[in-house]
């Protein structure tokens, strides 16, 4: 199967310029690499963890239907958290956008991410 590189500037660019990209489809799946709370064009993250889960759902968003996908298609996530004092917030942010059919997920609690972000969100959908 062909691997084909997903772009779009309705999501940020892979961070600092690492050698990523935002996700890659293979066949009917979409790997969708970490996505921070960043607003695209912006270096800098901004707001508490609810506000930044909801960036990033957005972010994943508009990669997945660049992809050809949607969030309704999503049927893996795992989820980096700095505090998982902030499961909560994060999971009604979360909750807002995965629909009732939400995919399977694992949730960790990480030492840092970067630009001090308090979430983080990969992502595998199908098409």
């Amino acid at each position: 199967m062909e691997k084909t590189v997903i772009r779009t500037e309705n999501a940020p660019a892979p961070f600092q310029g690492a050698p990523y990209n935002q996700a890659i489809r293979v066949g009917d799946l979409v790997f969708v690499a970490g996505q921070l709370g960043l607003k695209p064009g912006e270096s800098t993250i901004e707001g508490d963890v609810t506000a930044q889960t909801d960036q990033v759902l957005r972010n994943l968003k508009a990669i997945l239907e660049e992809a050809g996908s949607s969030l309704e298609n999503l049927v893996k996530t795992s989820v980096f958290l700095q505090d998982l004092g902030d499961f909560a917030a994060m999971n009604e942010a979360y909750a807002r956008y995965v629909g009732d059919r939400p995919p399977a997920r694992s949730t960790f609690e990480v030492s840092r991410l970067p630009s001090g972000a308090l979430v983080e969100i990969e992502a595998v959908a199908h098409v």
